[in-house]
């Protein structure tokens, strides 16, 4: 009785070790996971904060001082995670340096900086990142009346427009999507449009342009 006893014994100690050596290493395993998942949205949030400093220093050379407006207004981009991402090596400085190209080949003005047009840029941006896809002007159309601070920026024109594009694989690509589709060939070739300001990142692209 007392050998079977200690058998037992023997074996349910043998069932604890087991235990707890399993539980120590999903321990472990759980800490890892956490570390290397806190480094990579830590990373990636670093990254969207080089890209969205780079363009406004872009800008910034480029805005008339006297109608800068602080870059603490200015929406940062995202650090949430989406479904999918595309990536590209080309964003807002490149894309706004396409579309002026064209407008000029077109024989028409290029457009001019207005830093509080990169407000909505920034914004509507933002929106399509998080959305992951277009939004059919959406929340382009409801600004005025859902975001009542920036209804000072819609009063200073006479009209605003916006004109979307994804997908392109470069910024002469995007600007081939616009060119080659009615009702959006107007961002290209619309002399009437005399102010503007471009976002663009993971082939998501924003033009808010403005007479």
């Amino acid at each position: 009785m007392k050998m079977k006893l200690s058998k037992i014994k023997s074996v349910l100690s043998e069932i604890l070790k087991v235990f707890l050596i399993s539980f120590g290493l999903i321990g472990v395993a759980a800490v890892m996971l956490a570390f290397y998942v806190g480094g990579f949205f830590q990373g990636y949030k670093l990254a969207k904060s080089e890209i969205d400093t780079s363009f406004l220093n872009f800008l910034d050379g480029l805005i008339d001082p006297q109608t800068r407006i602080p870059t603490s207004t200015l929406s940062p981009l995202p650090s949430s995670t989406r479904a999918a991402v595309k990536s590209s090596a080309w964003g807002g400085p490149e894309l706004w340096q396409a579309v002026n190209k064209k407008r000029s080949e077109l024989g028409v003005n290029p457009l001019s900086i207005k830093s509080d047009l990169c407000t909505i840029s920034s914004i509507r941006l933002n929106e399509l990142l998080e959305l992951g896809k277009l939004d059919g002007h959406e929340g382009f159309s409801t600004m005025r009346e859902s975001r009542p601070d920036l209804k000072w920026i819609f009063d200073n024109f006479s009209n605003i427009s916006e004109f979307l594009a994804v997908g392109g694989q470069s910024a002469g690509e995007t600007v081939a999507l616009w060119e080659n589709t009615l009702g959006h060939r107007k961002l290209v070739d619309g002399g009437e449009y005399v102010w503007g300001c471009i976002y663009a990142q993971d082939t998501f692209a924003v033009a808010i342009v403005a007479y």
